[in-house]
């Protein structure tokens, strides 16, 4: 479970990335998820945009996606998701360092 201050940590390094992922019209499909837990894996911290089409909402696509792939919802700003996983490898680990 993130404090608040580690949230504040990982949203200040999340707002200098693009989103890697859009959800759209077709929502939260099973590819998405392993697509999106492969990305958690590898880079520790997502940020996801939910396009104005889709169905979901912002939050309970963010609820839905951190259940899915055992992560940490860190933050969802307007239709922004920001995500973050510990790598279980830890040469993988850059981003947790910081927290």
């Amino acid at each position: 479970m993130l404090n608040s201050k580690q949230r504040a940590t990982l949203k200040s390094v999340a707002s200098k990335m693009d989103a890697i992922f859009q959800i759209g019209k077709g929502g939260v499909g099973e590819a998405a998820v392993k697509s999106i837990g492969d990305a958690l894996e590898a880079r520790e911290l997502v940020k996801i945009s939910v396009l104005d089409n889709s169905d979901e909402d912002a939050r309970d696509a963010a609820e839905n996606i951190a259940a899915l792939t055992e992560s940490e919802v860190v933050a969802v700003i307007g239709r922004k998701i920001i995500l973050f996983k510990k790598s279980s490898k830890p040469e993988k680990r850059k981003i947790s360092t910081l927290i």
